[in-house]
């Protein structure tokens, strides 16, 4: 396959050994690959990461908000979701007396590289780190937020802005530089509108026309940009569009999602139960 920009996310296919190594395989490329209806073209293909931030940057300053304190954590939320979403990570077993989701450790489940750089940072944290961390460490260490500081290391820093040159380099934001009076600030303003309009009406549409009224029902992507965007509150800037009855309807139903028991959830068939360790460690 041919090498891509370090910006932009790689597919590399891992050879297979025997039946059941070829399933997994496919089962983890399965989590990452989306119908081609959903994008106009390999280009505009977003991480969650990207997404949330995407959702987040006013479009023509090209910045995030300045009161926003939650975008940190949410972000290196997304990186474990989109790590265990790719196969990369699980969480251990919960054993027979059945710990919790935040009580659990975070494993490395496959230390091949994703292509991405920032996903590759996080999964040499944790495929290195022994004993291994719950997830709400976790969160912690790659934000910077501990007060162990044999843990810094593990911080990854300048996610943002590394994030917005990925979309810069995918053709959907551009770079400038902003004077704010006392410094001068490097921005990202939108150049194409399409890729973030599809992006807001896809979540729209998540908890409006195509609302399952189960969780299980929907995309496991989709479910976790839902929770991730609510986490980084950016949520709202999706929502804002809206008629007062489609933003009565599309809060109440993120609500119910929020309201839901995630331990009861992870122990379903077929789900990820990292993922809902993620999502319980934003709802705690």
């Amino acid at each position: 396959m041919a090498s891509r920009s370090s910006g932009l996310v790689q597919r590399k296919v891992v050879p297979s050994h025997g039946a059941e190594g070829g399933n997994e395989n496919r089962e983890d490329n399965d989590n990452y690959q989306e119908d081609d209806e959903d994008h106009d073209s390999k280009e505009t293909r977003l991480t969650l990461l990207e997404e949330v931030l995407l959702l987040g940057l006013k479009d023509r300053e090209g910045y995030t908000s300045f009161w926003n304190d939650c975008i940190s954590s949410g972000l290196r939320g997304c990186i474990l979701i989109e790590l265990a979403l790719r196969g990369r990570v699980e969480l251990e077993k919960a054993g027979m007396r059945r710990r919790s989701l935040l009580n659990r450790k975070i494993l490395c489940r496959n230390s091949n590289p994703t292509g991405d750089v920032l996903l590759d940072e996080a999964l040499k944290h944790v495929k290195e780190t022994e004993p291994p961390e719950t997830v709400q460490s976790w969160i912690e260490y790659l934000s910077g937020e501990t007060w162990n500081p044999l843990k810094l290391r593990y911080q990854l820093r300048n996610v943002r802005e590394r994030l917005a040159k990925n979309l810069v380099e995918k053709g959907v934001c551009s770079t400038e530089k902003q004077n704010f009076l006392l410094f001068d600030m490097t921005t990202h303003p939108l150049t194409d509108s399409g890729v973030k309009q599809k992006l807001i009406k896809k979540v729209q549409d998540a908890v409006l026309s195509r609302w399952t009224n189960d969780a299980h029902r929907m995309d496991r992507r989709l479910l976790s940009l839902i929770y991730l965007a609510h986490a980084s509150d950016v949520l709202e800037n999706a929502f804002a569009p809206l008629s007062d009855d489609d933003y009565e309807i599309a809060m109440k139903r993120v609500r119910e999602l929020l309201d839901l028991d995630f331990e009861n959830e992870s122990m379903k068939e077929g789900t990820n139960e990292l993922v809902w360790a993620v999502i319980a460690a934003f709802s705690k």
